[in-house]
């Protein structure tokens, strides 16, 4: 008997713990998943935080570098519209002047003064001096025309993911450094599921706001506003900043990171309604669409600015939240 007895007690044992091992393998799944998404919810915090007004508001003080201050709403903007219209100009016919190949069907339609402005060779006078010569990529014929070139690149700062560097030339203070792309969304238009657990939507002063995000849902609802808006052959706004290969290299601006106490913003938004007399044949590289095709507003674009001269190598920093007193 007692043989017996050791041995049922040996086999009772053995079932529990055959039955504590699963238990255990459950609780540790458990405490692993919970990690991994305490992991993944740290890391949207640190990339949304800045968007966050309570959380700024609570900030203000051991932050103060994160925060931009102007005294007016007048002093608020660093370049004057008529500026911002130039370079962009500039450089869209620069871009677009190196892709004649793929535009005969748009050239086609424009007037014969306007056709020659891109297919005659470049004269040393007017406005397209500094325009390069032949065919060079979007990033090349950005360095070509206004002096210096951005990319996106992984950030210097920690948990920060992609960031935008100035790889080549010198940029200086006061010039139109990018553009923050997106759908166009009017104070009283709704964007509730657009906006959950997106860090790229932009605030105006005037309450106009910028999805900026390159994927999901803001990413079908612009390719839909862009296609819908679509004037023939003309299109009227750019859809390659959703992709790797954007034709305007200007728009990458939702990808500049917030600056620190450690890393001062060398960089501003600054708001740009772009005038109804916009040359057609360009507006192809505005990186903006309205989510209404009927909005009577201008078309809102918001540019970067530099605050300061920034040399090659230098990763562009803003302020993601600006008072105005």
């Amino acid at each position: 008997m007692h043989n017996v007895d050791d041995g049922g007690s040996v086999f009772f044992q053995q079932q529990l713990d055959l039955r504590g091992e699963p238990n255990q393998h459950v609780s540790l799944h458990v405490q692993i998943m919970f990690r991994i998404v305490m992991t993944r919810i740290q890391d949207k915090w640190k990339s949304y935080r800045h968007r966050f007004v309570p959380w700024i508001a609570l900030n203000l003080r051991k932050n103060e570098r994160t925060i931009r201050q102007v005294t007016e709403r007048s002093k608020d903007r660093l370049a004057s519209d008529e500026v911002v219209l130039e370079t962009l100009l500039h450089l869209f016919r620069a871009l677009l002047r190196n892709d004649v190949a793929h535009q005969e069907e748009v050239l086609r339609l424009l007037p014969a003064s306007t056709q020659t402005r891109y297919l005659s060779p470049e004269t040393t006078e007017g406005p397209d001096i500094g325009e390069p010569k032949g065919e060079h990529g979007p990033i090349e014929t950005m360095f070509l025309t206004v002096g210096f070139c951005i990319e996106r690149k992984p950030s210097s700062l920690p948990f920060a993911g992609t960031g935008v560097f100035v790889t080549r030339g010198f940029v200086p203070k006061g010039a139109t450094v990018a553009m923050y792309p997106g759908t166009i969304y009017q104070a009283y238009e709704p964007i509730l599921f657009q906006s959950i657990w997106n860090p790229f939507v932009f605030r105006c002063i005037d309450h106009v706001l910028i999805d900026g995000n390159d994927k999901g849902i803001s990413k079908i609802v612009y390719r839909s506003c862009s296609g819908r808006d679509r004037l023939g052959p003309f299109r009227l706004s750019d859809i390659t900043w959703l992709t790797a290969n954007t034709e305007n290299p200007l728009a990458v601006g939702q990808y500049v990171n917030n600056c620190s106490n450690e890393r001062a913003a060398n960089v501003c938004y600054q708001e740009y309604d772009v005038p109804e007399a916009f040359p057609l044949e360009l507006r192809q590289y505005l990186p903006n669409v309205n989510y209404r095709h009927d909005t009577q507003r201008p078309l809102r674009c918001v540019v970067l600015v530099a605050l300061r001269d920034i040399r090659p190598g230098e990763e562009l920093f803003s302020n993601y939240f600006t008072i105005v007193h």
